[in-house]
């Protein structure tokens, strides 16, 4: 017979779970495994709300396994370490962003890979090796393999760096993979939300020029002077759109719904690059001549391995890159759920999971 939740292990666990479609969280006592020899036990002091914790907690996605506590920006002190692990210890600031596990022996993991990896396991809504479930950051506490775990550089904030343990890497891993960080080269920015406000700040941390692209003319002001974009680009505005033809070097699409991409196509200029990182359900439609006459590429690319998003957490230090964030309390979550829903947060909820986290 199955254990419940709280019995599967033998530290006692407290966290928010969603336990249906409806996508509601409520308080949830469940259980993490003992410390092994290569694991870091983790006292969760912040966790970021990504915009995939929505998505599963409704099941929108489709593969959610009830009870799911999600969370996968997490920041926290080492409270304690496995007697092999070399690179931590107690009382450290690390990270733990969206894995925890690989198999570390494919070709992907032996590159650094590990996100690639065809056993990937991820922090929520996953099964480890033996079986148990993965329950994420919304919790106070959390054992991950060292592998895993990410050294928190001493001048990144823990507030506005937890959010760059998805949203950051998740922007930074195609900007290196494509080559999007040559000093003066143009980058369009699709979509002004949590991935891509840390984009612009990314992309201005290169050298880049940097044109947000959005729907919505109202965020011109915040996207210039507040977050250093060079220049505004409103999809309606057709006479704006077409003196803009041709003009880009790259774009990256962080747009999390169905659109068309013939617009952003045409902005590029020849050998242009246009990379989707935003994830929905339906097909978009790709048109082929602005491909072929312009030798335009579309890739995407989803998170780093755990190699580059060290790099990544070292270059947001070097340059002052964080998240802007609001900081919520634990028991604030379903409403902060409601308002990400309709795009209400500028630009990414964190919760401050220490303090207001009670039983």
């Amino acid at each position: 017979m199955a254990k419940s939740p709280d019995q599967e292990h033998p530290h006692k666990a407290f966290g928010w779970a969603a336990r249906d479609k409806s996508g509601l969280l409520s308080p949830f006592h469940f259980s993490r495994r003992e410390n092994g020899d290569e694991d870091v036990t983790i006292k969760i002091l912040f966790c970021g709300v990504c915009h995939s914790d929505l998505h599963v907690a409704k099941n929108e996605w489709g593969f959610t396994n009830y009870p799911v506590v999600p969370g996968h920006e997490i920041v926290g002190t080492v409270m304690k370490v496995g007697s092999n692990v070399k690179k931590f210890k107690v009382g450290e600031r690390v990270g733990v962003g969206v894995i925890v596990g690989s198999c570390k022996k494919c070709e992907s993991c032996q590159q650094d890979l590990e996100n690639y990896c065809p056993q990937t396991i991820f922090t929520y809504n996953s099964h480890y090796t033996d079986g148990t479930k993965t329950y994420g950051g919304y919790s106070d506490m959390i054992v991950v393999d060292e592998r895993f775990v990410l050294r928190f550089p001493d001048n990144l904030p823990s507030e506005g760096g937890a959010p760059l343990l998805c949203a950051g890497i998740t922007v930074y891993s195609p900007m290196k993979y494509y080559g999007m960080t040559e000093p003066g080269k143009h980058l369009g920015v699709a979509g002004l939300g949590g991935l891509g406000h840390v984009a612009v700040k990314i992309g201005k941390a290169f050298g880049l020029k940097v044109t947000v692209i959005s729907s919505s003319p109202k965020k011109e002001a915040e996207a210039i002077e507040r977050l250093g974009a060079d220049s505004f680009l409103v999809t309606s505005d057709r006479t704006k759109m077409k003196a803009a033809l041709g003009t880009m070097d790259y774009i990256i699409d962080t747009v999390s719904a169905v659109h068309p991409l013939l617009p952003l196509l045409s902005l590029l200029k020849l050998n242009g690059k246009l990379v989707t990182v935003g994830l929905f359900d339906k097909p978009l439609e790709l048109p082929i001549f602005p491909l072929v006459l312009g030798r335009k590429l579309v890739g995407g690319n989803e998170i780093g391995g755990m190699k580059e998003t060290q790099e990544m957490l070292d270059f947001c230090a070097k340059h002052g890159v964080t998240a802007d964030v609001e900081v919520i309390r634990m028991d604030y979550i379903n409403t902060a759920m409601e308002r990400l829903a309709k795009y209400d947060v500028k630009y990414r909820f964190v919760i401050d999971v220490a303090s207001s986290l009670s039983q």
